[in-house]
Protein backbone atom coordinates (compact mmCIF):
# COMPACT_ATOMS: atom_id res chain seq x y z
CA UNK A 1 0.00 0.00 0.00
CA UNK A 2 1.37 3.43 -0.84
CA UNK A 3 2.26 5.95 1.85
CA UNK A 4 -0.43 8.30 0.60
CA UNK A 5 -3.16 5.68 0.99
CA UNK A 6 -1.86 4.76 4.44
CA UNK A 7 -1.96 8.42 5.44
CA UNK A 8 -5.56 8.74 4.24
CA UNK A 9 -6.56 5.63 6.18
CA UNK A 10 -4.70 6.92 9.23
CA UNK A 11 -6.60 10.21 9.09
CA UNK A 12 -9.89 8.33 8.77
CA UNK A 13 -9.03 6.14 11.75
CA UNK A 14 -8.00 9.15 13.86
CA UNK A 15 -11.27 10.87 13.04
CA UNK A 16 -13.20 7.75 14.04
CA UNK A 17 -11.36 7.50 17.36
CA UNK A 18 -12.10 11.17 18.15
CA UNK A 19 -15.78 10.73 17.27
CA UNK A 20 -16.10 7.63 19.43
CA UNK A 21 -14.34 9.33 22.35
CA UNK A 22 -16.82 12.20 22.11
CA UNK A 23 -19.75 9.77 21.87
CA UNK A 24 -18.47 7.88 24.90
CA UNK A 25 -18.23 11.07 26.95
CA UNK A 26 -21.79 12.07 26.01
CA UNK A 27 -23.39 8.60 26.12
CA UNK A 28 -25.72 7.38 28.85
CA UNK A 29 -24.30 4.71 31.14
CA UNK A 30 -26.20 1.82 29.49
CA UNK A 31 -24.61 2.52 26.07
CA UNK A 32 -21.05 3.09 27.24
CA UNK A 33 -20.00 -0.58 27.03
CA UNK A 34 -20.91 -0.87 23.34
CA UNK A 35 -19.22 2.41 22.46
CA UNK A 36 -16.20 1.48 24.55
CA UNK A 37 -15.80 -1.75 22.57
CA UNK A 38 -16.02 0.12 19.26
CA UNK A 39 -13.47 2.62 20.57
CA UNK A 40 -11.08 -0.18 21.55
CA UNK A 41 -11.31 -1.66 18.03
CA UNK A 42 -10.83 1.76 16.42
CA UNK A 43 -7.75 2.44 18.55
CA UNK A 44 -6.29 -0.93 17.58
CA UNK A 45 -6.83 -0.14 13.89
CA UNK A 46 -5.22 3.27 14.42
CA UNK A 47 -2.21 1.64 16.11
CA UNK A 48 -1.80 -0.84 13.25
CA UNK A 49 -2.01 1.89 10.62
CA UNK A 50 0.56 4.03 12.47
CA UNK A 51 2.93 1.07 12.63
CA UNK A 52 2.42 0.35 8.92
CA UNK A 53 3.08 3.98 8.03
CA UNK A 54 6.22 4.11 10.17
CA UNK A 55 7.43 0.88 8.57
CA UNK A 56 6.76 2.24 5.09
CA UNK A 57 8.72 5.42 5.80
CA UNK A 58 11.81 3.85 7.34
CA UNK A 59 14.49 2.41 5.07
CA UNK A 60 15.02 -1.31 5.23
CA UNK A 61 18.27 -2.17 7.01
CA UNK A 62 19.39 -4.83 4.54
CA UNK A 63 19.12 -2.38 1.68
CA UNK A 64 21.17 0.16 3.57
CA UNK A 65 23.85 -2.43 4.38
CA UNK A 66 23.96 -3.58 0.79
CA UNK A 67 24.32 -0.05 -0.55
CA UNK A 68 27.09 0.76 1.93
CA UNK A 69 29.05 -2.37 1.03
CA UNK A 70 28.55 -1.69 -2.66
CA UNK A 71 30.00 1.81 -2.27
CA UNK A 72 32.83 0.60 -0.02
CA UNK A 73 31.71 2.58 3.03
Amino acid sequence: MSIKLLAVDLYRAQTMVHQLEKQLADAPFNQQDAISEKLREAKEELRLLRNMLEGAKSPLPFRTDHNQKKRGI
